[in-house]
């Protein structure tokens, strides 16, 4: 009730100021894109984005051809998370499955394919964060994917279809974007079916692996160095060496790429992104600037077409402290600040309704490169003689 109008009697009006408390979205989401002809048509429509939460009745849904059922079932080995998946058809050939996984727009207005995928978030109410398409995933699928990962500020893991190192770093050429990862080589798991074990997509891994180190540890982490389950082997036993840098891995590494290596355990070795700008070199990197981004616009909408006050700003800017706080406390960010800056805001832009807030951030680096420094000296033995009386 407005206290401009006359009323003859009491009123209470409520004043909501104060910091609004941030929360972080959901990063371990992944979203992918199979095929599976015999799935349940039902429970998975044709190019229609899923939302799966319980992934056990999803996978009892998925069938057993095409790779929805087996896609699920890695993900759910690894971690048990959010999954948006989009069932394709299968193709008559090679050539029409990467279109059918690509997607377009259909003279009805829906979208197939990848497409359907970007537009998840108004289906399902969830924005897959961590993509893939596994074992069908081309050059052109890999571009395609690119672009939507940008679009979903989210992060994709690609292979590098190659045989070997040489092709694998001809095939990294490809790519320019922070928001992708290329990995060489795949797992081998066994499988229950086959009663055997056969490959493994290492992308899709990826992707789980991503989701666990996201629910586990935090999404400030990269995905490399940290013990993959569920995998018996590697499809391409690369030379690799903790110490020397001329190997086939710190050749794949020093490109960009990502490879598997078994070390106490399998392991991604890899921090790196395809970016052209080196501040988003690792994949922590960027992720972090994705996350931040979606994380203080998603939380502010309560605060569009308020009245534009130095209250609502001051409210503003301490709720994003409190949340900078709270990252760096975490050890998600090494240092965070939030202010207002006069330059932007002058008179006409505040006249016209257009508020600019600043923040900066610093992101938590991995530490890829450890040196030591051994030295020999003659220091300790100055005191000998010392040392040989005191021990008599």
């Amino acid at each position: 009730m407005a206290l401009d109008q006359f009323h003859h009697g009491v009123r209470v009006v409520e004043v909501n100021e104060g910091t609004r408390t941030i929360r972080t979205v959901a990063t371990a989401v992944i979203g992918i894109i199979c095929t599976g002809s015999d799935a349940d048509a039902a429970y998975f429509p044709l190019n229609k984005p899923v939302l799966i939460a319980n992934l056990p009745a999803a996978i009892a849904k998925a069938g057993s051809t095409g790779n929805l059922k087996r896609s699920l079932q890695t993900i759910y080995d690894t971690v048990n998370t959010i999954v948006i998946a989009v069932r394709v058809a299968d193709g008559a050939d090679a050539a029409e499955l990467t279109s059918n996984i690509i997607g377009t727009i259909l003279p009805d207005g829906s979208y197939t394919g990848l497409k359907a995928l970007e537009r998840a978030a108004p289906v399902t109410g969830v924005k897959p964060r961590i993509l893939c398409v596994p074992d069908n995933c081309t050059l052109p699928i890999a571009t395609a994917l690119a672009g939507a990962a940008k679009k979903l500020r989210a992060f994709a893991y690609v292979p590098t279809i190659a045989d070997t190192v040489e092709a694998a770093l001809a095939y990294r050429e490809n790519f320019s974007s922070r928001e992708l990862m290329p990995i060489h080589g795949d797992w081998t798991a066994w499988d229950t079916a086959a009663n055997a074990s056969i490959k493994l997509d290492a992308c899709l891994k990826a992707a789980a692996m991503r989701a666990f180190i996201d629910k586990e540890i935090g999404w400030h982490k990269t995905l490399s160095n940290v013990g993959v389950t569920g995998v018996d082997g590697m499809t391409k036993a690369l030379f690799w060496d903790l110490q020397d840098p001329d190997t086939e891995v710190g050749l794949l590494n020093a490109n960009e790429i990502t490879a598997l290596i078994r070390s106490d355990g399998f392991r991604y070795w890899g921090n790196r992104t395809c970016s052209d700008d080196p501040l988003f070199a690792f994949e922590n990197y960027t992720r972090t600037a994705q996350i931040l981004a979606d994380t203080m616009a998603e939380a502010h909408m309560w605060a569009n077409d308020k009245p534009l006050t130095p209250t609502l700003v001051k409210d503003i800017i301490e709720g994003i402290k409190a949340k900078g706080r709270e990252l760096v406390a975490g050890g998600y960010l090494l240092g965070f600040d939030c202010w207002y800056n006069e330059e932007l805001n002058d008179k006409d832009t505040l006249k016209a309704g257009k508020l600019r807030i600043d923040y900066n951030y610093t992101p938590v680096p991995p530490l890829e490169d450890l040196g030591f420094i051994q030295r020999i000296t003659d220091t300790y033995l100055i005191d000998f003689g010392a040392r040989v009386a005191a021990a008599a």
